[in-house]
């Protein structure tokens, strides 16, 4: 086997897990730096688990299990969307992972290589916990013995589930803000939290959906590291993760209709507004039209001489407006 320079000290936090799994026997822990030839046949199932490991760390335990160089590769190489590679000797199924912040997306990578009787599992970017499924399944040994594929498939299912979880978070903040519309409509801070909220759920939707398709092929193709047992699994994961997509689109279309029926709210406030001014701006023109004809000072103005003209004037001015601001008011213009 390939000599390789050991890996310094401090890099060892990375190992999340590393066991061996053999019927009837306890689980058995493994050092990566140290790792046997392994028969599938005769030693059981490892299971190892890394978390942001160094290149390093990854080309040795490659070396070790005898892994090619073009898998190994894929392993260190940096994932934005889910992707199936096979190669001579094992499979790389490469998924998305999803936390929240302030309810803003985490999205980290999962990369899950499957061999006969080996699980390799590399965490980046994620703060994702697999130790209650790891529970579970050494809990029922025979669970384990169905394989890689199998616990491949599982891990796959909890992934989605934590795309649940975080997802439950985002539709409790799309109701508060359908909420707070119906109360007392949008302000301007609302619109941007509206607008980043529907593009962190555009960019959950583009890094979740092809993994459905992923997991489909994964239940259709004939592959050598899966199983027709297994199969199964993965349609009711691509299943899951289908419907997944369709709710996060529910949720976009849900801030989609707040956001319009926000604008036709404004408008209609706007228009309001709009009829307002105009009712009062012909109100007002009446006086000013009559105080504009007095005021030009022509020399034959007979009403000037009147006694009564001062008072009728107002009276004629007080009168229209009075017309006018009952009739605006009729129409619901004031």
């Amino acid at each position: 086997m390939q000599e390789i320079a050991p890996v310094p000290p401090e890099a060892q936090d990375v190992v999340v897990a590393a066991y061996r799994y053999q019927s009837g026997q306890p689980a058995q822990v493994l050092d990566i730096h140290h790792l046997a030839a392994h028969d599938p046949l005769q030693d059981g199932f490892i299971w190892i688990g890394l978390k942001d490991p160094s290149e390093a760390t990854l080309r040795e335990v490659g070396a070790q299990l005898g892994l090619p160089d073009n898998a190994v590769e894929e392993l260190i190489a940096p994932h934005r969307r889910p992707k199936l590679l096979e190669f001579s000797n094992c499979l790389i199924v490469v998924a998305v992972t999803l936390g929240l912040k302030d309810l803003r997306p985490l999205l980290g990578t999962t990369q899950i290589l499957i061999a006969h009787g080996l699980l390799l599992t590399v965490r980046r970017g994620s703060n994702s916990n697999y130790l209650p499924l790891r529970a579970r399944l050494e809990s029922t040994p025979a669970l384990l013995a169905r394989g890689s594929d199998f616990v491949a498939s599982e891990l796959l299912d909890l992934i989605v589930d934590q795309y649940q979880t975080s997802l439950e978070q985002t539709e409790k903040a799309v109701e508060a803000i359908e909420q707070q519309f119906l109360i007392r409509g949008f302000k301007e801070n609302d619109v941007r939290r509206i607008y980043r909220l529907r593009r962190d759920l555009l960019r959950v939707h583009t890094a979740v959906s092809p993994l459905a398709e992923l997991t489909r092929r994964l239940s259709r193709i004939e592959l050598e590291y899966v199983d027709a047992e297994s199969r199964a699994y993965f349609a009711e994961v691509s299943d899951r993760i289908a419907r997944t997509a369709e709710f996060i689109n529910s949720q976009r279309q849900a801030l989609a209709f707040a956001f319009e029926g926000g604008l036709m709210i404004g408008q209609m406030q706007q228009t309001d507004t709009t009829r307002k001014l105009a009712a009062w701006a012909a109100i007002l023109a009446v006086p000013t039209a009559v105080a504009g004809i007095y005021g030009m000072n022509f020399k034959y103005m007979p009403e000037l001489e009147w006694t009564l003209g001062y008072p009728l004037a107002l009276g004629l001015m007080g009168s229209v407006c009075g017309f006018l601001y009952w009739k605006f008011k009729k129409a619901k213009w004031l």
